[in-house]
Parts: C-alpha cells; sequence; structure tokens
C-alpha cells in the first residue's frame, strides 16, 4: 500500500530524473502507479473512500420508529430506560449486551436529528462596565469558632473584566446583607462600576406578575450609587458565569489555604474575617494591572453611604412581644400596646420608641423562631407565677444550663408550686442584680450537694461574695518513650 511519504518522494525525484520509471524505483512503486499519482495530484490520504455504508445488518430497525418517536416525545428519556422498554415489548428479541449499540444509535440519533442543546456565548466585557455579585454557601469548608461548628454565608462580588474580587461574611440572603456586602465592596474598591449584576434574589428581584422588576429597596440603593440593575432568568445561574466560577474557585482556594494552616478552627469570627480578608489580597495580587485599567473607568462614589437597613413599624401585643419577619421577639412589659420602630440590619434588630433606641435584638434566621429575655417579663411573672408553669417561651427562661438545674432542684425540694416561685425569685434576682454572679453562686451551692435555699442565694450575690473558682485539672502530656523503654526491657528477658 502507497503511502503519503512514498507519493511526495516521487514528486520530488520527477523534477531529478529523466524517466518517470527511474522516479518510481526511487520512491517505491511501480511505474503505473506513479502515473495514477502524477494524474490525480492526490495523496492516498486523500483518495480514500469515507467509509458510509453499514457493515452489519440494524437489528434495530424494525422498532426504531416506535424508539424515535418516543424520543422525539420525551428528550429527556435515556437510552437504557428505553433499551429496557423494549426487552418489554419484545421478551427474547434483544439481550443485554446490545444496550451499548443502542446507545450508541441514540446518541447518533439525538446529534443529527435531536433537539438542539444549550450552548454558552462568551462573553466581551470592557474596563469598569460589569460587576456580579452573588452569595455562597461555606459549610462545606468545615470552618469552627472556638470548637463550635460556624454555617454561614458570603455575599461574593467580582468585577468581570479584571476579576477583581472581595467578599463579606453573612447568615442569610436577606437585602439587608446584600446591601451591606455590596456596599462594603464598592467602597473597599473605590469606584461604582456601570452595572451590577446579581441572581433572582427576593431581596433585590420582585416576584414574577409585579410591574416592578426590582424592589423599592434594592431601586433605592442603585439609584444612590448610579448603576444600572441587571438580573439573571430564573434557574440560570450560568449567566452570572464570572462569579459563579469564582465561587468555586474562591471556595478550592479558601480550602487549600486552611490546610496551610494547618487548623479550619478560629479564636474568633474576627480572626476569621481577617483570614478572608488577606486570601482576597492574595488572590487580587496578579490582578493589579488590569485593575488600575478599571479603576479609570469607574464611576464616583456617593459622599456617603446608603442607608443599609430598613424600618418596620410594630406594636407591642399583650403578650410582651412583637412580630418581625415571621419571628417574635420580647419587649418590657411596660411598652405593651405601644407602637415602636423595628430597625432591620443585616445581624441585628435595633427597638426605636420616642426617637431613642431602647433595644439592639439578635436577628434571627427562618421563620417562627423566638427570642425571649426574662428580663423584659419577670417582674410580671413573679406577680403572677401560676402563668409560668405552662408559659408558651418557659424554655426560653432558663439563662444556663445551672439556672435549669437550680430550677429542678427546687421543684424537688419544694413541690412544683412552689419551686416556681422560688426559681422565679432567682431569674428576678439575676435580673436587678447579677447574673453571673448568681450563675456562679448556684453552681457553687447545688456542687455541695445539699438543700438549695433561694434565700442564701440573695443574701451571697447582695453581699457580692464570690464563691471559689472551679478547679482546674490539668491532665500533663504522655510521654510516648515510656512504651520504648517497656519493649527494651521486654527484649532484655527473652534469652
Amino acid at each position: 500500500m502507497v503511502k503519503d511519504g512514498q507519493v511526495r518522494m516521487l514528486r520530488r525525484r520527477m523534477n531529478q530524473e529523466k524517466t518517470l520509471e527511474a522516479a518510481a524505483a526511487k520512491a517505491g512503486m511501480t511505474e503505473k502507479t506513479a502515473r495514477k499519482y502524477r494524474r490525480l495530484g492526490k495523496l492516498p490520504s486523500q483518495c480514500r473512500v469515507v467509509h458510509d455504508w453499514k457493515t452489519r445488518e440494524d437489528v434495530f430497525a424494525e422498532d426504531w420508529p416506535w424508539a424515535e418517536e418516543l424520543l422525539k416525545d420525551h428528550p429527556g428519556l435515556e437510552a437504557k430506560t428505553l433499551f429496557a422498554a423494549l426487552q418489554r415489548e419484545r421478551p427474547g428479541q434483544y439481550q443485554d449486551g446490545q444496550l451499548r449499540t443502542f446507545q450508541r444509535r441514540v446518541k447518533r440519533w439525538r446529534a443529527l436529528e435531536g433537539p438542539g442543546k444549550e450552548i454558552f456565548f462568551a462573553q466581551v466585557y470592557e474596563p469598569g462596565q460589569w460587576c456580579e455579585s452573588d452569595f455562597t454557601h461555606m459549610g462545606s469548608l468545615g470552618v469552627t469558632i472556638g470548637g463550635v461548628p460556624f454555617p454561614h454565608l458570603l455575599y461574593h462580588f467580582v468585577l468581570c473584566w479584571s476579576n477583581w474580587e472581595t467578599g463579606t461574611v453573612c447568615f442569610s440572603e436577606s437585602y439587608e446583607s446584600l446591601s451591606q456586602g455590596l456596599q462594603n465592596a464598592l467602597w473597599t474598591l473605590g469606584g461604582v462600576p456601570t452595572r451590577h449584576r446579581t441572581d433572582n434574589l427576593t431581596s433585590a428581584v420582585n416576584r414574577i406578575g409585579n410591574p416592578e422588576t426590582f424592589t423599592a429597596h434594592y431601586r433605592g440603593l442603585a439609584n444612590h450609587y448610579g448603576f444600572e440593575s441587571g438580573k439573571i432568568q430564573p434557574r440560570s445561574p450560568e449567566e452570572n458565569g464570572d462569579v459563579e466560577q469564582r465561587h468555586y474557585r474562591l471556595k478550592k482556594a479558601v480550602d487549600q489555604a486552611l490546610m496551610l494552616r494547618g487548623s479550619r478552627d478560629f479564636v474568633s469570627r474576627q480572626e476569621y474575617e481577617q483570614f478572608l480578608e488577606d486570601l482576597f489580597e492574595q488572590l487580587n495580587a496578579g490582578r493589579q494591572e488590569r485593575l488600575r485599567e478599571e479603576l479609570k473607568a469607574l464611576g464616583r462614589l456617593p459622599v456617603r453611604r446608603h442607608e443599609d437597613f430598613r424600618d418596620v413599624e410594630c406594636r407591642v401585643g399583650v403578650f410582651g412581644t412583637i412580630r418581625v419577619l415571621k419571628n417574635t421577639y420580647s419587649l418590657h412589659s411596660r411598652l405593651a400596646g405601644e407602637c415602636v420602630k423595628a430597625r432591620i440590619h443585616a445581624e441585628q434588630i435595633e427597638v426605636w420608641y420616642a426617637q431613642r433606641q431602647i433595644e439592639v435584638l439578635p436577628r434571627l434566621r427562618g421563620e417562627n423562631g423566638h427570642w425571649i429575655n426574662y428580663r423584659h417579663v419577670i417582674d410580671r411573672l413573679v406577680r403572677k407565677p401560676g402563668a409560668f408553669e405552662n408559659y408558651r417561651y418557659k424554655d426560653d427562661l432558663f439563662p444556663t444550663s445551672q439556672f435549669r438545674i437550680a430550677y429542678d432542684l427546687l421543684r424537688e425540694q419544694a413541690g412544683p408550686k412552689q419551686g416556681n416561685k422560688q426559681y422565679l425569685k432567682l431569674l428576678e434576682l439575676a435580673a436587678h442584680e447579677n447574673e453571673a454572679l448568681v450563675n456562679e453562686t448556684l453552681r457553687f451551692l447545688v456542687s455541695q450537694a445539699g438543700p438549695l435555699d433561694v434565700g442564701v442565694v440573695a443574701e451571697r450575690v447582695k453581699a457580692r461574695r464570690r464563691p471559689p473558682a472551679v478547679t482546674e485539672v490539668e491532665i500533663a502530656p504522655v510521654d510516648l518513650r515510656i512504651y520504648d523503654q517497656l519493649l527494651e526491657y521486654q527484649e532484655a528477658l527473652v534469652p
């Protein structure tokens, strides 16, 4: 079989030899073959006939129209499922070994006649034009604060042209978290891109059917900074591709940095946030040249930040509680029946009354939760001790485990009714004196294994008598070399 190299040599020899016969001999072919390739002007590989005929009988020819109809009606149908259906329709006709042949047939049909597939379109960005942001869950990284798991999210901001990025730790995809994270990014950047694109977040985008695309709060934020708002189509995260890809790469970088650090535990949240800030600086170090180009095209920041909170008017109910974002919070009983303003931040809720801030409450996540402070209700409970036994939020009135232990002991000593009254006196003492000192006194008295006397507790607390500190037990580290000595001693005994 003549190869391409022989024909190329033939062409060279034809210019050097006097006869075609001599050139063909030098190229390793007959004169007739040489004459053929001189006439064709092509290489052997260019003369091969495309193999477009079948070498085997199509075993699925009879049933293929039925299978094709199903594939047209149900594009997501898998070839394996369809093959199993064929086996049920034609018992004994098709064997398991023919599955791969059928899968190739389905694959070929989909490529030639099936529905079109989703494709992606590379985007061209200009400096300072586009930025994207989204929330990403960081729980898979296993970060702990003081040994306690730290489930959290990260608001992630990316400039599309330079890939400069930053982020803010948060705990929900709320408007407040979005506002805080976006403003932190813009003020760290020192300018405002022309357009900002986000996911279909309910905190920024209204539900379908609303005449306004974006919520009033988010429109106010965009107007304050002067950027154009954009959003992706529902269930199309690839349209926010820059930040989605950076999610993956960022979490991989964080994971690697945690491995190098040697521990995923941090002393405080501040230490963890500083760790992330240092990592962002490292990631952005190689983007400075393109970032300088972006900075020239960014808009100017406003004089001040936009308010990253929202106000909600609430009425304090007869239970001494308010409902904010479908969660229940307690306020002091003297506010019952009054209207207050709840100022909702990303992680806390400020309560205002008569132009004064009167409470700062932790913002609960999710719905139908409750946060009850015993200091708000204890004065009324002491006057109505019978209400404590079946109080809806009774479990919230045990500040620490020591209070719960004391409650159980008092009920055992004096019975349920008197035990409730005595426990409420302990709570009143903690509210008006010092909760930490009451807790330590309870710890000390309970450890004495004697009866618990509320009067003794009150006397010690009002006298500011601090109980002895908890005895710290130190266990010296084991010296593993001891085991080596034991083995050496055993070897010495063996003859």
